[in-house]
């Protein structure tokens, strides 16, 4: 297994101890003399940066496999999923947002799937880049204003009003790449657009 690997199933084995954190009464809400929202927050941030850091090294390094291209989406939506549900648990966000949020992550996975098993590439898009990052941004808003700083909290809660306009966005946009992949009119589209270019 290959660094950038062992980072994404490293991300996978915080997700537990992520929610550990987050749903127990410590007494004093302290962990080691540290106040719980910040342990928590820097696990969050640790298994986030992990994120990036597994795509850059596979990237530079050239250790692009098929085992990464899998694990790591999945690995980003246990990590969402599991601490926006644990945020639904202490009352943080809203329930309703949040389904709509992990129902989209499903949703786009099954349509990735499906399309890498028609052997049809459909990489993460800007959209669904910026989508990934508001979501960070939100989750460590919510959770560093957790009982101690009610404008953090507030900033958090608007923050999840952005990520939910990009994650319907952006699920927009998969299916419109999805639909255009299948269809044998794009494919003759982008060959014509291919030998245009060719000859110019």
């Amino acid at each position: 297994m290959n660094l950038p690997n062992a980072l994404t199933v490293g991300r996978i084995f915080l997700v537990p101890l992520l929610v550990v954190v987050l749903l127990t009464k410590f007494e004093g809400r302290q962990i080691i003399g540290l106040p719980v929202e910040l342990v928590a927050a820097g696990l969050f941030g640790l298994a986030s940066l992990t994120d990036w850091l597994d795509g850059y090294l596979a990237r530079r390094r050239q250790q692009v496999t098929s085992m990464g291209q899998i694990l790591d989406p999945i690995a980003d939506k246990l990590l969402i999923s599991a601490t926006l549900v644990s945020l639904v648990q202490l009352d943080l966000a809203p329930a309703w947002m949040v389904a709509v949020i992990i129902g989209r992550e499903f949703a786009v996975t099954g349509l990735r799937s499906l399309a890498y098993a028609r052997g049809l590439s459909m990489p993460a898009s800007r959209l669904g880049k910026l989508k990934m990052v508001s979501q960070v941004a939100a989750i460590l808003l919510l959770i560093l204003g957790w009982e101690r700083l009610p404008l953090v909290l507030l900033l958090g809660q608007a923050a999840l009003w952005v990520v939910l306009v990009t994650t319907l966005v952006s699920a927009a946009d998969y299916y419109r790449r999805f639909n255009r992949a299948l269809s044998p009119s794009a494919k003759v589209a982008d060959i014509a657009e291919a030998r245009a270019r060719k000859i110019s």
